[in-house]
């Protein structure tokens, strides 16, 4: 057998292999939701609850391994810096820098991540929706 059917072969045997790591997919209860109006909860399902809350929405390709394991970090990353369905956790003080947190990443165009909204252009945010988001999360 020649070296590059056999390196062929290797990593596709690995990549096999990698199907076969458990990754925790799971979406836990929904707590308590972040009080928003009907408005802007539209735009946080659309633009931040796949990452950001236990309603995520998990595609055919977050079980398919190595892009599965990029999904599976990114989401519990999301999930610890805030958890929209967890939003009872959180004590005034914590609650009023989450919220900070949120315009900034907002206003700064770094949520949602640039490489989730090619799969994902329903979640691009337009200037309005950064805007309302902007003046939500400034309300509090």
């Amino acid at each position: 057998m020649q070296r590059s059917t056999q390196i062929w072969l290797g990593s596709l045997g690995v990549l096999v292999l990698l199907q076969l790591i458990p990754l925790d997919r799971s979406n836990p209860p929904v707590e308590r939701e972040v009080p928003a109006s009907q408005e802007v909860r539209q735009v946080l399902r659309r633009g931040c609850y796949d990452c950001h809350s236990n309603e995520t929405r998990w595609p055919w390709y977050s079980h398919v391994a190595p892009i599965s394991f990029l999904i599976y970090h990114d989401v519990h990353e999301a999930r610890h810096h805030v958890n929209f369905s967890t939003w009872n956790r959180y004590d005034a003080k914590k609650r009023k820098k989450k919220f900070d947190n949120i315009g900034e990443e907002v206003e700064d165009g770094d949520m949602p991540l640039w490489y989730y909204v090619p799969l994902h252009p329903k979640a691009d945010l337009d200037k309005a929706d950064r805007a309302l988001l902007m003046a939500w999360s400034k309300q509090h």
